[in-house]
């Protein structure tokens, strides 16, 4: 098979079909789109081929159509029809102040003024918007298309100084309003994003868009499928084992087919090797605060439910965590359910193995640690684990929460919360993109965490004591019967419980019980003054 060039951060349709790029044909999207609405709203995070979608649109609309050559479009489309189109876009640069955000909305409008041989007959980007979308529709004697990219970039870049975000926003409230104002002049209109901010700020004069962001049709309409990596991409996929491709990259899901993104399989096609390429674009430095400051529970991100209302609970002075995390691109849709009429619940996970052991290294330091100091310690874990040393793990996070500054716990509050101390012991093996699953079910209960690694179970439960150890977290794993779930894999299965002291701020009990086989008796280890057997 032949191989093409990797359109790698290409963001323009017409050099992707022009120079023999690779393509995954996403006209079919666009033509459903056309033929069943005229404006849009979608979210997705950064780096999911946003940009290129609008383009295509852009080249559709205008009727270029020996770009779509063997495409859907090529025999789909009425390709006697052109239309005006105003594209307008917020991702290059980062724009400091409200005047800023002036300055770019004129020198767009100007731009599309030159084009068109058209006089800017007004001081203010909103009046010059508005009539450039009315006098375009009569010259042309075609409505126009209006498409935004990344509408809402210049408040994201700004979100962690409020008063500069909030002008922002009520200066691209006021620009947008003009499309539904315009709306006798506009055949389509599609806005882009990575957040949908909530309907009573930014959104207010937008009320007229239909947002697809969770709508199963469009699940994939950004992004690559399995069956795009296996058929369009074979060729790279060669020599490379497949199943671990899809454990690193694939999973973001918005109700309907699952997708990769595109900037991970890309560069991995490119480089031959895993590793977080879309992570390591943008780390989330104002997630990982804002987690923090709200004493966020880490384990809960792996299974995290939700309300669609809170999925778009999200403005400059009101931002829910779990839509962050969904907007942003660190949560997705696992699955959808309906337990009351009219109310749909959505449960939220990591995507892929990326996110969850890239985000939960972020998350490492803003639980206290050191980066150098955490490193290492995963490092060990591994080592540790393998040799199933379990003197040495509790003298691993001993050390550890040793190795926080005191002014880290007197200036933070959320090491008061119980959760803390295990969100600490979850990120270290969440960050090694170990088999885990959170508060398993069993008949008897559920178990705080269980660790899958080489061939051997590990049953954590946790629980925070005054000052010394008392035994309850292994006990309760014995007398519930935890355990009994995980005997017909016939593995070895390691009974940990792990006290913490709140007083002592370490951890103080470590008892382990392990069961070599299905039926042999069990053996027994004690620390830090735990229970024995």
């Amino acid at each position: 098979m032949n191989r093409k060039k990797l359109p790698i951060g290409i963001q323009t349709f017409a050099k992707i079909r022009e120079d023999d790029f690779y393509y995954v044909d996403k006209t079919p999207f666009a033509l459903q789109l056309i033929d069943k609405g005229s404006q849009y709203f979608l979210s997705r995070p950064r780096r999911f081929g946003k940009s290129l979608f609008l383009d295509t649109l852009k080249e559709l609309f205008e009727g270029n159509k020996a770009l779509f050559h063997g495409l859907y479009a090529e025999k789909h489309w009425d390709w006697s029809l052109k239309f005006p189109v105003l594209h307008f876009s917020f991702g290059g640069g980062v724009l400091g102040s409200a005047a800023d955000l002036q300055a770019s909305l004129h020198e767009q409008l100007t731009f599309h003024e030159q084009v068109h041989g058209l006089p800017a007959n007004f001081p203010d980007a909103r009046s010059r918007f508005k009539t450039l979308i009315r006098t375009l529709a009569e010259q042309a004697g075609q409505r126009v298309v209006i498409l935004i990219d990344e509408y809402d970039k210049p408040i994201l870049d700004r979100i962690e100084e409020p008063q500069i975000a909030r002008e922002m926003r009520e200066g691209l409230k006021d620009f947008y309003s003009v499309i539904k104002e315009g709306d006798a002049h506009v055949r389509f209109a599609f806005l882009t994003g990575v957040s949908k901010f909530s309907k009573v700020s930014l959104f207010s004069g937008l009320n007229h868009l239909t947002d697809i962001t969770i709508d199963a049709r469009y699940s994939s309409l950004c992004g690559y499928t399995d069956a795009d990596v296996d058929t369009v991409f074979a060729p790279e996929i060669e020599g490379m084992d497949r199943d671990e491709i899809r454990r690193w990259y694939n999973g973001y899901n918005w109700t309907g087919t699952a997708v990769y993104n595109p900037f991970d399989l890309l560069l991995l096609f490119d480089k031959r090797q895993f590793a977080p390429y879309w992570f390591e674009t943008g780390t989330p430095t104002f997630l990982v605060k804002l987690l923090s400051r709200q004493g966020f529970f880490t384990p809960d991100l792996a299974k995290l439910q939700s309300g669609e209302a809170l999925l778009s609970t999200f403005d400059v002075d009101h931002i829910a965590p779990e839509a962050l995390l969904f907007q942003t691109g660190y949560l997705t849709i696992h699955k959808l359910s309906q337990p009351l009429l009219g109310q749909w619940v959505y449960e939220l996970g990591y995507p892929n193995l990326e996110v969850e052991s890239s985000l939960n290294v972020s998350l490492l330091a803003g639980l206290g640690a050191n980066e150098r100091v955490s490193f290492s310690n995963r490092l060990k874990l591994i080592e540790l684990l393998r040799a199933n040393d379990f003197c040495g793990l509790q003298t691993l996070f001993s050390a550890f929460f040793a190795s926080i500054p005191h002014d880290w716990y007197r200036n933070n509050p959320i090491a008061n919360y119980e959760g803390y101390w295990a969100s600490v012991f979850y990120s270290h093996f969440a960050a090694l993109g170990l088999d885990i699953q959170l508060e398993d079910t069993t008949n008897q209960g559920c178990i705080d965490m269980a660790v899958r690694f080489s061939g051997q179970v590990y049953l954590f439960e946790f629980k925070v004591v005054e000052h010394e150890p008392q035994g309850r977290a292994l006990q309760q794993i014995k007398d519930r019967g935890y355990a009994e779930k995980y005997r017909a894999d016939g593995q070895p299965i390691h009974l940990i419980g792990v006290e913490f002291s709140k007083e002592k701020r370490t951890v103080v009990g470590f008892a382990v019980e392990t069961i070599p086989s299905l039926d042999a008796a069990s053996v027994t280890h004690s620390h830090g003054g735990a229970l024995g057997p």
